[in-house]
């Protein structure tokens, strides 16, 4: 397989295909975010129950990829991806047909477990099949064909609801998973070796977590890929009821704005993949981090005032752009300083990811946000323990290094 992808058509077209399985979750939350009034009105249940689906996903997405990655590990990638993938079609077929809020938020807790597999395995396959440095700028380029998904989901979520309904939305999601399914069961071969697959017992695989969570690298790491991602979800659940209901945009309007967001995000992964082997990914990260931060400070500032939406729109523009020199950069140290449990690190850092994101989506379900000020407080405070997260990480990997 690696020797095969010396061939740079054939990397392209495993990156482009990897990083639209990455899209799972995205794709999952972003096509209906438009629709989340539209489904509480047709279910008849409040803004609150409707979040609350958000927030089971993110919470499925994580605890499923925490183990799809030491089963891949000892298992292979292609068979586990294959049984996720086909969970997640089944429960996507469930949400479209949902009659209450409770039987939507129950299938999108089933749809996330299953889609979780393929977007912690599709990073695991890079890691796989290249080396340390290359493997974080593939993962930047698959990160730009993933921004894809949030770029179009709310513009084309807009279109199927207005022609559809909000069960539109759902259909189009299942129609990604067969897609899906059929190109993995077709497109993408086994990419972990036996000889490479580990010996020990699939309990003992699972202790690789222990020693991660003991490790303030990998902590650091964690913390400042992953509170970005919490900052960021802080502004997917809550910005719907913010410009929509408070401000009044449309649904239109709103996945315009959300597309220029995305927009960042492609902009950012593009500037990583040129940079990070000259600059080097944790100089990177630190960048990213420290920038959404002063991002988060401009949203905070300008949500306390009336007529400062223009500002708040900039503030989130640079939080939610700022992940894109996150997430590569912190998942590809992660298992680089993990090579022979790539999985298990990918799964740790991903699900890291979408656990903190349910916390702050959790937050601000619980507490309400009906002047945006809550949304404000939660990415700051995401966004400060992001830099907190890499301050750690360089600390102790210069220790490291000294040593």
């Amino acid at each position: 397989m690696t020797s095969a992808l010396a061939d740079p058509a054939r990397a392209g077209r495993l990156v482009l295909l990897l990083g639209a399985l990455v899209a799972f979750g995205p794709l999952a939350i972003d096509l209906y975010l438009p629709a989340l009034p539209a489904i509480a009105a047709g279910l008849s249940a409040t803004p609150e129950a409707v979040q609350l689906s958000i927030t089971v996903f993110l919470a499925g997405f994580a605890l499923g990829m925490l183990f799809y990655g030491p089963i891949s590990d000892r298992y292979g990638r292609r068979t586990v991806m294959l049984i996720g993938i086909s969970l997640f079609v089944l429960a996507s077929l469930a949400c479209m047909l949902a009659t209450s809020a409770e039987q939507l938020i129950a299938a999108r807790f089933i749809q996330a477990l299953g889609g979780g597999a393929a977007s912690v395995l599709a990073r695991a396959v890079l890691r796989d099949v290249y080396p340390p440095a290359e493997a974080i700028r593939k993962l930047s380029l698959m990160a730009m064909v993933t921004a894809i998904a949030p770029l179009l989901a709310p513009l084309l979520g807009s279109q199927l609801l207005a022609y559809f309904g909000w069960r539109g939305t759902f259909a189009a999601i299942l129609l990604w998973g067969l897609a899906s399914l059929a190109i993995v069961w077709f497109r993408l071969p086994e990419t972990l070796p036996v000889e490479r697959r580990g010996e020990l017992s699939l309990g003992r695989s699972f202790a690789i977590y222990g020693s991660l969570l003991l490790d303030p690298v990998a902590i650091g790491l964690l913390l400042a890929g992953g509170m970005s991602f919490a900052a960021m979800f802080a502004y997917i659940t809550g910005s719907p009821f913010y410009f929509i209901d408070l401000h009044k945009f449309t649904p239109l309007a709103f996945s315009l704005l959300f597309a220029v967001n995305a927009l960042g995000i492609f902009a950012a992964n593009y500037l990583n993949s040129r940079l990070v082997k000259r600059q080097g990914a944790s100089v990177i990260a630190g960048v990213g981090s420290g920038v959404g931060l002063l991002g988060a400070t401009l949203l905070w500032v300008a949500s306390g005032v009336d007529d400062a939406v223009p500002a708040v729109i900039v503030g989130l523009f640079v939080v939610v752009s700022m992940t894109g020199l996150l997430g590569a950069n912190c998942v590809g140290l992660l298992m680089a300083r993990y090579p022979n449990n790539a999985g298990a690190a990918a799964a740790m850092f991903v699900a890291g990811q979408f656990g903190l994101g349910m916390l702050s989506s959790a937050t601000i379900s619980h507490l309400g946000d009906q002047t945006g000020r809550t949304m404000a407080l939660v990415v700051l405070a995401s966004s400060a323990l992001s830099l907190a997260g890499w301050f750690l990480f360089r600390w102790f990997e210069m220790r490291g290094r000294a040593d």
